[in-house]
């Protein structure tokens, strides 16, 4: 599971309000949520946005694999597969797990057959609604596949999960891509119908809240941050993302999916799901089957959505489950830390602060639109974040203070920010997770090293600009009324 978020963490309720209906706050996805989905991030069962928010990570079952372990292996023996055939103890069971949850009563909820199968002993499947409390009250239940399905070990009260795919640190999504894979067909199933809730709502009046101080004191923190008006919130804006008839994702958009996903001027090539995914307002295994049953029509753009939907979210949620130091140079393997610390002292051709490059105040014009889509667009796209963070490794005095700008900015400005793949995004770029060593050159050592040149060969490097600053010109345009200003009328008007 991804460590809490500290608290220095910058909070963008103009974001999270928009799409989170829940607490505002971030909120990282949870690798140990149990259950059996598609991906990391937001597993719900079907089409469900309920989301409270999230407790504490359990505690962890065995010691975390040093990040010195061996080099990475050898691409003619991969890492063999972890068995998916671990059954669950007895209630009774002299060696319990820690307590993780507070006692019953919980609500109950219908478990998916894939789930009942792990148990084996029918009588703890009326104890197993404790399961509740780890996310929303389906999000644990209904998870993800591969890496991220748990197979439990429960009693009365207690829940571990243990990652069915891997039990370690995987090295790269080439030792773990075999053993999701192998796991699809149980895992990867349909969702069961969910009846109408058993406890009705009582009516009880809701919260008072100083809107007005509120308001206040959240513009004081975050007024610079854009509000976005692209993304509708919601399950329904989220199936209409994905399945719409008129600029569905599945629909309308997927044909080049595996080859315009990597140009940034073409930003519908992306599927445009992250945010909902990261707020829990579409399921990942909903967008997993949708695509799948979808795949005879264009293959090669499927099988690439469902790499980056399953095998990389899993990976980035492996990475952050079993590497305590997820969002630190402590966390990278120990080749990536030595070259970057034998280079560390070299001399940079520009050296920027935090609030310059939080301004694009740069001489790099495409490291600058980069910068600026992802303030006033709420999403930088996924080729532009390597290019962009790679940069900020080469602009700034060390490898230390390159990871914590980039975590920052990425975390205060995209709406899919606090999240495994945003922290591994960093991580791979800046620090070579998940990587290999490449031609040593200066400041960056041996990790992958990318240049504007490189760009131009890619892309057209001047419209990806021009599209930026229409982006920016519109937004500025734009005075959209501030999201709580927007709830405290609603709220108004309910109480009349």
């Amino acid at each position: 599971m991804c460590p809490a978020i500290p608290a220095s963490s910058p909070v963008h309720p103009n974001r999270v309000r928009i799409l989170s209906p829940g607490p505002p706050g971030p909120r990282p996805p949870a690798p140990w949520s149990t259950g059996c989905s598609a991906t990391s991030g937001s597993a719900t069962t079907g089409r469900c946005s309920t989301r409270p928010t999230s407790p504490p990570p359990p505690p962890r079952r065995s010691p975390s694999p040093s990040p010195s372990s061996p080099a990475p292996p050898s691409s003619s023996a991969p890492a063999p597969a972890t068995s998916s055939s671990c059954s669950a103890p007895s209630a009774a069971s002299s060696s319990s797990p820690p307590s993780l949850l507070p006692p019953p009563p919980f609500p109950t909820f219908p478990l998916p057959p894939c789930l009942l199968r792990r148990l084996s002993a029918s009588a703890l499947v009326a104890d197993f609604s404790p399961l509740r409390p780890f996310r929303s009250a389906l999000d644990h239940i209904v998870r993800s596949v591969g890496a991220d399905v748990a197979v439990h070990q429960v009693d009365a009260h207690n829940v571990v999960p243990v990652w069915a795919a891997s039990d370690h640190l995987e090295y790269s999504a080439r030792t773990l891509r075999s053993k999701i894979h192998r796991l699809l067909p149980e895992y990867l199933v349909e969702f069961p119908e969910l009846p109408a809730p058993a406890i009705p709502w009582t009516g009880e009046k809701p919260l008072e809240i100083d809107w007005d101080e509120l308001f206040t004191d959240i513009n004081r923190e975050v007024g610079d941050v854009p509000e976005i008006t692209w993304c509708e919130p919601g399950e329904d804006a989220a199936m209409e993302t994905l399945l719409g008839t008129n600029d569905g994702f599945l629909t309308k958009r997927i044909r080049n999916y595996d080859t315009d996903r990597n140009d940034p001027t073409k930003p519908r090539g992306l599927s445009g799901l992250s945010p909902y995914l990261h707020f829990g307002q579409i399921s990942a295994q909903r967008c997993a089957l949708e695509a799948r049953a979808r795949r005879n029509s264009n293959p090669k753009a499927v099988d690439a959505f469902l790499e980056e939907l399953i095998v990389r979210r899993e990976l980035a949620d492996n990475f952050c489950y079993y590497q305590p130091k997820y969002n630190s140079l402590d966390g990278a393997w120990e080749w990536a830390r030595k070259t970057l610390m034998e280079h560390a002292v070299d001399k940079r051709e520009h050296i920027y602060t935090r609030e310059q490059l939080e301004k694009a105040q740069t001489a790099d014009p495409l490291w600058n639109a980069s910068q600026l889509e992802m303030i006033y667009h709420g999403k930088m796209h996924g080729f532009m974040r390597m290019y962009w963070a790679k940069k900020i490794l080469e602009w700034t005095n060390e490898p230390k203070e390159a990871l914590s700008i980039a975590i920052y900015l990425n975390d205060k400005y995209e709406i899919d920010g606090r999240d495994p793949n945003g922290y591994v995004g960093c991580m791979w770029s800046i620090c070579g997770v998940h990587d290999q060593g490449w031609k040593e050159r200066p400041v960056f050592g041996k990790i992958r090293y990318m240049n504007y040149a490189g760009c131009k060969r890619k892309f057209d490097v001047d419209a990806y600009i021009s599209y930026v600053n229409r982006l920016v010109g519109e937004t500025k345009k734009r005075k959209p009324e501030n999201p709580l200003s927007l709830l405290k009328k609603k709220h108004s008007k309910s109480e009349r």
